[in-house]
Order: C-alpha cells, then sequence, then structure tokens
C-alpha cells in the first residue's frame, strides 16, 4: 500500500539529490540541450536549487513529489549561474548552456505566480500526488496576493497539458518555435493561465 505523502513548502536539504533526479526525470528533455551530461545536470540541479520556491511531497521519509514557482525575485532554478555552469561544465560548454537555457526562461508578470513545473516520482504517478502539489502551490499564491497561476507547456508534453486543464487551467497562446525543433526537441510551447478568484 502506498503512503499518503506529507505536502509541505521547502525543501529539505537532504532531499536535494532526490529532487534534482526528480526534476530531471521530468524536464531533463527541455534542459538537455543546454547540460548534454546527466551527472553535470542532476549536480546542477542538486546545487544550485533555491528550496524557499519549492512544494514538496514526502512519504515515508522520501521525497515523491516537487512543484517548482517563479515571482519576481527568484526561482526554484534561479540560483544556477554562470558561475556555477562553468565550475561544472567549463567556459564552452557553459557559453553554450547560458544560450540555450536563456530560450527557457521566463519572467512572471508583477500579479502572478509562475510555475516551475511539477515532477512525481513514479511510484505515486496517478495517486493525486501531483494535484495535491498544485492545490499547496495555489495556496501560496493565493496568500501572496497573486491573481493568477501562469505556466507554458510544450507541445511533447501531452499528459502534462491534460493535468493541468484538469487544474483548471486555459491555453491563452501557443508560440510556435519550429526553427528551435532540431536544438530543444520540441516545436511550440504553449502558455496557459489560471485566474485566482479572491477568497
Amino acid at each position: 500500500m502506498i503512503q499518503e505523502p506529507d505536502i509541505s513548502r521547502g525543501l529539505d536539504e537532504r532531499h536535494r539529490a532526490t529532487a534534482a533526479e526528480l526534476y530531471d526525470e521530468s524536464f531533463g528533455d527541455k534542459l538537455g540541450p543546454g547540460v548534454r551530461d546527466r551527472e553535470a545536470r542532476l549536480a546542477l540541479l542538486a546545487e544550485g536549487f533555491d528550496g524557499s520556491y519549492a512544494i514538496t511531497a514526502v512519504a515515508a521519509g522520501e521525497l515523491v513529489g516537487l512543484a517548482g514557482f517563479h515571482d519576481s525575485d527568484g526561482s526554484l532554478t534561479g540560483p544556477i549561474t554562470f558561475g556555477l555552469l562553468r565550475r561544472y561544465l567549463g567556459l564552452v560548454r557553459s557559453i553554450r548552456a547560458v544560450a540555450v537555457l536563456d530560450l527557457l526562461d521566463h519572467k512572471p508578470a508583477p500579479n502572478e505566480l509562475l510555475m516551475d513545473g511539477i515532477a512525481v516520482a513514479p511510484t505515486h504517478r496517478g495517486q493525486g500526488t501531483g494535484s495535491k502539489l498544485f492545490a499547496e502551490l495555489e495556496s501560496e499564491a493565493r496568500q501572496r496576493g497573486f491573481g493568477q497561476i501562469r505556466l507554458d507547456v510544450i507541445d511533447t508534453n501531452p499528459a502534462a497539458r491534460r493535468l493541468y486543464e484538469r487544474l483548471g487551467f486555459e491555453a491563452t497562446k501557443t508560440e510556435k518555435v519550429l526553427f528551435l525543433r532540431p536544438i530543444m526537441g520540441f516545436g511550440a510551447a504553449t502558455t496557459m493561465v489560471k485566474q485566482l478568484t479572491r477568497s
């Protein structure tokens, strides 16, 4: 029987390596063109995460889910600087990584919380863990006084889009970037927004 996870804000330092693995499993396809070496990606994520921008699901002492977010002050992956990239990748590969990762970087509007994605361990998928993480993320957004939550989902991840639609997100625009498909592995990204009613 799968244990019900506890949902909380913040990332426990003991779970950094697992958080990096979960995040990379879900978003490695997006990060891979910038940082091709998986071991380097895992090390960068584990060291670079700002845990104050995380919502986590923990069951039996193990991290089984992670949701990251982004506001005007910072983000889960924001501390991954050029200096950190250079330490793990060297100068030339760091320059390439910055160029590619900048294509993925989006800034939140003043009235919104930007989602950095939800990642759930295979053992807890289909058990409602992702929905619980999002509910806590939505609570965080409301407490901060945001009027909406925004995210971007790529065309190669239809399962994520279906989840976000079930959670109340609506597509507002789709940007086609077919010229980037050979580099990034996807040809379009859809912006989705959930409006938050005042309680």
